[in-house]
């Protein structure tokens, strides 16, 4: 499994080795003095689904987050905002199969959630991350939590991926990586596990996003690294165009690596901006391809523009297109459609000078040049279409700028995920 997930993660993104970083195995325990553990705790109803989540780090952490932007936010959104204030967590603890948003006891529950967690591991509630995702504007019962926690704690091991697992609703494949890297000498190792499949829009999305490291690093750097990091990799995604009231990214660092601690932003702080950009491009890509009902990863690749802002903007314009999306989920070259979302990227751009192009396993092709159509191979364009990852290339001409952001086809099964999903 490691071998192919290398193979995919190498693919664009530049040859990790020479970095002196590379692929590991063990997800969120993958760094010293962290375990994990997922279990089914009966917060939904299969017994088969796993629905509870831990990650525990044996030292107290540096902690960063990064939270949704919707202005309707689920209960362990603000405590967990109000918990990692000071910068320090000890452990995550998340459960899928209700939201736990949009109730009148919903923050009682995250509360009541962190306290008897906290209680059976001897540390403070405000060091606990508290995580939902599921249904919204259902009650969320504590019981499950009350009954399950002890055993949730007695599983903790090398268990990323159950905590990978118990995380996942919609989500068909499971979304875990690790890397190492060094910092003067000294290795480092950084990993996450994901979920995210629908309610995904630049500006995030329904996902959760779990990372840890045992990186000695501030948690101002950790923050500024982690803010800086997603405006070019979870803000580039789009599946459907909405915003989830749920979603985090949360970094937690326990420095036992033993590297000197990183707390400006020198050549060191690069290396770990680095290596954290390696596991969130990842994970962008991961969650773009397992959009609900997908059967194809789209990747817009802008160069050329004025500014990063105007490259971003056309890029997220594209892959967020339904009309773009649902031409690729027809392997139909309909280039109109891609022009028109540059069009209506609001960026500044010369509309008479734009190129965009195919590209897959199967080649490349170029179909429209200085904004107009130009002769091709349908035959040829369809087949590149038909394969599974998929690079639109617009070359704009106009600037240095460039971005890349990630999205899906629009297919028949998104609805019918969609039509049913509460009930």
């Amino acid at each position: 499994m490691i071998e192919k997930l290398e193979e995919i993660y190498l693919k664009g993104q530049g040859n990790l080795k020479g970095k002196e970083m590379k692929i590991i195995e063990q997800g969120v325990c993958a760094a010293q003095g962290f375990k994990a553990s997922g279990i089914h705790a009966g917060i939904r109803q299969n017994n088969s689904k796993l629905d509870l989540a831990l990650i525990v780090s044996e030292v107290e952490a540096e902690a960063a987050a990064i939270y949704t932007k919707n202005q309707v936010k689920a209960a362990p959104i603000y405590l967990t905002q109000e918990n990692i204030s000071n910068g320090k967590a000890r452990a995550v603890i998340c459960n899928s199969g209700n939201a736990n948003a949009c109730t009148s006891d919903g923050e009682a529950i995250a509360r009541e959630t962190c306290q008897i967690l906290a209680d059976h591991l001897q540390i403070s509630p405000q060091d606990i991350v508290v995580a939902s995702t599921g249904v919204i504007g259902q009650h969320l019962p504590l019981k499950p939590f009350i009954d399950s926690i002890p055993h949730l704690i007695d599983e903790l091991g090398d268990k990323s991926h159950l905590a990978a697992e118990a995380i996942m609703t919609t989500d068909l494949k499971l979304k875990e990586i690790a890397v190492s890297f060094e910092i003067n000498g000294v290795e480092c190792k950084i990993g996450g596990i994901a979920k995210g499949s629908g309610m995904i829009h630049p500006n995030m999305g329904t996902m959760l996003v779990f990372i840890t490291t045992d990186c000695a690093i501030s948690s101002e750097m950790l923050q500024k690294a982690l803010a800086t990091d997603v405006e070019d990799s979870f803000n580039m995604i789009s599946v459907d165009g909405d915003t989830s009231t749920n979603d985090m990214v949360c970094i937690l660092a326990n420095g036992l690596a033993g590297n000197e601690k990183i707390i400006d932003q020198g050549s060191e702080y690069e290396i770990f901006a680095q290596a954290l950009n390696k596991i969130t491009v990842y994970f962008s890509k991961m969650i773009a391809a397992d959009g609900e009902g997908a059967t194809k990863l789209l990747e817009c690749k802008v160069t050329g523009a004025k500014s990063k802002t105007d490259a971003r903007k056309i890029a997220k314009s594209v892959i967020s297109s339904s009309l773009v999306k649902a031409a690729f989920f027809g392997a139909d070259a309909n280039w109109g459609r891609i022009l028109s979302a540059i069009g209506n990227s609001e960026a500044e751009v010369d509309l008479t000078d734009i190129k965009i192009a195919f590209k897959s396993k199967q080649g490349e092709i170029i179909v429209c040049e200085n904004s107009m159509g130009v002769d091709f191979s349908e035959e040829l364009a369809k087949a590149i279409l038909l394969e599974d990852e998929i690079t639109i290339l617009v070359t704009l001409n106009q600037g240095s700028a460039a971005a890349i952001a990630w999205g899906c086809d629009l297919t028949y099964d998104y609805v019918k995920i969609n039509g049913d999903y509460r009930t």
